[in-house]
């Protein structure tokens, strides 16, 4: 994942407040990269060495780069709503040097669909998905880093590394 920064980042943890608090106290504001889509999750057991060889060249080989969210929509036939981004451009040429770096990888559940998560765990109202789905970040979002969460619980994460883009 990549963690939103800035204005961008106050934005979206004001939406998620609004409309998922519980997603607000469990993860920074962020774009998905890998893990639900695409690829599928690193299993927990891989060392963070492992890690660490593998994705540091990824990293120093990729430079920073911008993306644009898209208008909300739910995510693939749930009841979760994400901010996607276009999967073509540096945002797939980073996923599949992460997929090619050989770490080994579960099955994924969706194809690639890069995203901001603002509604993930309640079920929202009518209404409330009206008024969520009709919000807008239209500003360019500034991906310089990436980094590799690692579930403790079935709802609690934390972070085993992080990489600065440098290519």
């Amino acid at each position: 994942m990549s963690e939103l920064t800035g204005e961008i980042a106050s934005r979206v943890r004001s939406i998620q407040s609004r409309y998922d608090p519980r997603l607000v106290a469990e993860l920074p504001p962020h774009i998905t990269l890998t893990g639900s889509s695409g690829m599928g999750p690193i299993p927990a057991r891989t060392p963070r060495a492992a890690l660490i060889a593998a994705l540091a060249p990824v990293a120093r080989e990729t430079p920073a780069f911008a993306v644009r969210f898209q208008a909300p929509m739910r995510f693939m036939q749930t009841t979760v709503v994400v901010l996607p981004i276009d999967p073509n451009g540096p945002i797939r040429a980073l996923h599949e040097r992460i997929k090619q770096s050989g770490l080994e990888f579960e099955a994924p559940r969706f194809t690639f669909t890069p995203h901001c998560t603002l509604s993930f765990y309640p079920e929202l109202t009518r209404e409330q998905y009206a008024a969520l789905l009709a919000e807008r970040i239209e500003d360019e979002v500034l991906v310089e880093r990436f980094g590799v969460y690692r579930s403790v619980t079935l709802t609690k994460t934390e972070k085993v590394c992080e990489f600065d883009l440098a290519g």
